[in-house]
């Protein structure tokens, strides 16, 4: 049993970091009905940002909080100076620019840092606790808490603020949000700063459990394009939800499945995923479509 709660919390961890990825696909993907193939390599892009400093001598914290706003900034400079010239536009196009992103920042990346592996230190101490007679590791409880505080920051500024309700207005529908006078430019560069920002998190989370280098998010983001269609991609809560599922599905098929171990445990939440979307296309918690017949 004492076990099983381990490998439980270590799945809900994991799935932790694919949700957070997943919410930024949320995130945009609700204020500009764009997929962000390229949410991967900025979230990459940031965490060596993250490295760069904390290798020049900022503290780890200082140096993730810095990233954080950085990486706000240029969720934004990116939807001003790149998308935005492309948005309302084919949905071929659209994929193509976040494509051409997503290639950019990896060799960009490469060109500055290299493609060497390296170190990332985590920000939680590598200590473990005992609860109720089960020993679990700090960094999995930590994540698991860093996860839930963003959840509900997010839902206080989507419920409980003005500018969360203009972004929920303008994603909704952007051109009557335009006459009562919201700045639907300004709402959608934000919705881009703030996946930004879920994308740097999610990758000073994953560096310290793999190595940091430009394909750091490349499986991350596939689980969290998985973990946003099981749930649904218009549903954040859905985005979480589907990354648990994702994260303690492939951790309990890996650990006590013997033929699955850890070289097939990714089939378990594809089968998941394909029997939960063949019975419901629009993910467990997403908007189904009403047609009028």
């Amino acid at each position: 049993m004492e076990r099983f709660i381990q490998v439980l919390v270590d799945g809900i961890a994991t799935g932790s970091i694919y949700a957070a990825v997943a919410l930024a696909l949320v995130l945009i993907f609700r204020s500009t009905g764009i997929v962000n193939f390229a949410q991967g390599e900025m979230a990459m892009f940031s965490t060596f940002v993250a490295w760069g400093l904390y290798e020049a001598g900022l503290p780890l914290g200082l140096a993730v909080l810095t990233t954080l706003a950085l990486s706000f900034v240029a969720g934004m400079v990116i939807e001003r100076v790149l998308i935005r010239h492309f948005e309302g536009g084919d949905v071929l196009t659209l994929v193509i620019v976040t494509l051409g992103l997503f290639i950019l920042l990896n060799s960009l990346a490469g060109w500055i840092w290299g493609f060497g592996n390296r170190g990332f230190p985590s920000l939680f101490s590598d200590d473990t606790v005992v609860v109720g007679g089960v020993t679990l590791s700090v960094e999995s409880l930590g994540i698991v808490a860093v996860l839930l505080g963003v959840v509900g920051l997010l839902f206080l500024l989507f419920q409980r603020t003005k500018v969360g309700l203009a972004m929920r207005a303008a994603a909704l529908n952007p051109d009557s949000s335009a006459l009562v006078g919201v700045r639907v430019g300004h709402m959608l560069m934000l919705g881009w700063g703030l996946a930004a920002v879920l994308g740097a998190l999610a990758g000073v989370l994953v560096a310290p459990r793999l190595f940091l280098d430009v394909n750091l998010m490349g499986a991350v983001l596939i689980y969290a394009f998985a973990a946003a269609a099981l749930g649904g991609f218009d549903s954040p809560i859905g985005a979480v939800v589907g990354g648990w599922v994702i994260g303690v599905s492939e951790n309990l098929a890996g650990t006590y499945v013997d033929f699955i171990g850890a070289d097939l445990k990714i089939l378990v939440p594809l089968v998941i995923i394909f029997v939960v979307l063949l019975f419901r296309p629009a993910g467990l918690f997403g908007t189904r479509e009403v047609a009028r017949a």
